[in-house]
């Protein structure tokens, strides 16, 4: 095992420490370790991971927005073929939760996820990808 040294602000570490204590890591490298692994799983997989996939895209929006639920809706229309299925909560008066689970090839997933994330009045989104184990093999 290898010692790195990391300078970290105050603030930061205020957020480390709590965190292992949430945790209950016994020591800030226990934690750190875990967050690195977990971060560079989550950069690999986002960057190369390639072929048949599940996806699942999580994302809050200002629903009143405007046109911005018809906009959703046409583009999950328009890719019928990478939706599975979608979970829709009103979180508040204002903003809506909506989790929705795709199939499809790691870089149309992608694509189809930064396109939902980018429209104005998405707030906040991340796409989680899996291998899809289930796939029928090419060919």
């Amino acid at each position: 095992m290898q010692r790195v040294t990391v300078t970290l602000d105050d603030a930061l570490v205020a957020e480390l420490d709590r965190m292992m204590e949430r945790r209950g890591d016994r020591n800030r490298s226990e934690t750190v370790r875990d967050l690195l692994r977990d971060g560079l799983r989550q950069s690999a997989a986002a960057a190369g991971e390639e072929g048949p996939s599940l996806g699942a895209l999580v994302y809050t929006y200002a629903h009143e927005q405007r046109d911005l639920a018809r906009r959703l809706t046409g583009a999950f229309h328009h890719h019928h073929d990478l939706s599975v299925s979608s979970l829709h909560l009103h979180l508040d008066q204002e903003m809506c939760l909506e989790i929705a689970v795709l199939r499809g090839e790691a870089a149309a997933l992608r694509h189809f996820a930064e396109h939902v994330m980018a429209e104005r009045g998405v707030r906040h989104g991340r796409l989680v990808l899996l291998p899809d184990a289930g796939a029928e093999p090419a060919g």
